[in-house]
């Protein structure tokens, strides 16, 4: 019996919603069934590598947000680069990313345990969690099942937002990924954590326009130390700044450093430059809670950028 046309056009847009559906829907127990230590073996292997290295937390922090910004959170960034393609570790935004030791030895104990099945995707996101976690901030359920990239580009680095960026560019950049001025906001918040060198903010300490020399929203205080840290000609590879005064710890002492005049990047002091996002900012400085609730909701948000993963990579560093 002849199906009629009008039949077949349904049921072939409902497969192609389901099939689609399929491939992007994460779950919270994804690995319930397939390889339930995973969680805890990721956050064991991060813990011990904490410990050795109090650079971790923001360095996995960083890599995961910059995996998600680029072809969405499909591992891409932890791809090596070859003889015919420069990877995304090696565009000019990730040249300072480091710690990817530490997804590696996380893979290998995973590999051991359940063969095949968790992506290097997911082990990045449950890492950024872990190390917001065990640096004292909140806690979240991370959406899994995330399947690996094999494209990485470091000409697509473009996309990352900088830290020059005003808060028209930043809006558009989130924007263009799904994600909210309140996103960015929260999100910004990651830079509780870590370390910054010279070369991202010294627009704002020297010739920072015709009429100053010194971005005139810095505390004169705090630009003094910065340009002590990091002179017109500095050639001290390794020089720069504290992101904030507890770079370890995962707190809202970066919002209450912006109100006061003494953030490190354009691109933090531009939060201040709408009501909408200055309200925020004086929000989290004035509760913590309030601002990790908000990183929280954001962190899944972000790390459910769909991404264009086929696998799950036996090697974090090679496709197959």
């Amino acid at each position: 019996m002849a199906v009629p046309r009008s039949c077949l056009i349904a049921l072939v847009f409902a497969f192609a919603l389901f099939s689609s559906t399929a491939v992007n829907a994460l779950s919270s127990n994804y690995y319930e069934n397939t390889c339930p230590k995973a969680e805890s073996t990721i956050t064991k292997v991060v813990k011990k590598a904490m410990l050795n290295d109090k650079t971790v937390p923001a360095a996995l922090l960083r890599m995961h947000f910059h995996d998600c910004f680029v072809r969405g959170c499909d591992g891409s960034v932890l791809l090596n680069s070859t003889r015919n393609n420069k990877a995304e570790k090696d565009g000019p935004p990730n040249i300072s990313l480091h710690a990817f030791y530490v997804i590696d030895a996380v893979k290998k104990q995973i590999e051991e345990l359940c063969p095949g099945v968790v992506s290097c995707a997911d082990i990045l996101a449950l890492a950024a969690r872990d190390v917001v976690v065990l640096s004292g901030g909140p806690t979240w359920d991370v959406p899994k099942g995330r399947k690996d990239g094999r494209i990485s580009k470091a000409t697509e680095t473009r996309q990352l937002p900088s830290p020059t960026f005003n808060i028209s560019q930043l809006q558009q950049n989130f924007a263009q990924k799904g994600l909210s001025l309140d996103d960015l906001v929260a999100l910004s918040g990651g830079h509780t954590l870590g370390f910054s060198h010279c070369s991202s903010f010294q627009n704002r300490i020297h010739k920072f326009d015709n009429g100053h020399d010194i971005d005139p929203t810095l505390q004169t205080s705090f630009a003094a130390s910065l340009q002590n840290v990091c002179p017109m000609h500095n050639k001290v590879r390794n020089a720069g700044a504290t992101m904030d005064s507890t770079t370890t710890l995962f707190d809202n002492a970066y919002y209450k450093l912006l109100l006061n005049g003494k953030s490190l990047f354009s691109s933090d002091e531009s939060l201040l430059a709408t009501t909408r996002t200055k309200t925020l900012v004086s929000k989290y400085a004035g509760s913590q809670d309030e601002f990790f609730k908000a990183f929280a909701n954001s962190m899944i948000k972000m790390s459910s950028i769909s991404g264009n993963g086929q696998e799950v990579r036996l090697d974090c560093r090679f496709t197959r």
